[in-house]
């Protein structure tokens, strides 16, 4: 089995809706470890780890996002596979 860890950048109505919290439940769910937080700038930006079938599950996910959220684009960059996190945290 494959892991596959991505960065993502998440661009359109994504802070003050729920995104990240949603984010997580979706990672979570996918057992996805990583993280997402807000950018200065109104975009939300993150990191995920897992295999390959869940992390493309989770960016198909990216393009809806929250039931509240509107994403306009969806930034992902391929990195290498660390394994340096558990779990998927929200941070600040």
């Amino acid at each position: 089995m494959t892991t596959r860890r991505i960065r993502f950048l998440v661009v359109g109505r994504v802070q003050g809706v729920g995104f990240r919290a949603h984010t997580q439940q979706a990672a979570a769910g996918l057992a996805l470890a990583g993280f997402v937080r807000n950018r200065r700038d109104g975009a939300v930006e993150g990191e995920a780890e897992g295999l390959a079938a869940q992390v493309a599950t989770f960016t198909e996910w990216l393009q809806t996002g929250s039931p509240w959220s509107r994403v306009e684009r969806v930034d992902i960059e391929e990195l290498p596979a660390t394994g340096a996190e558990a779990t998927f945290a929200v941070l600040r």
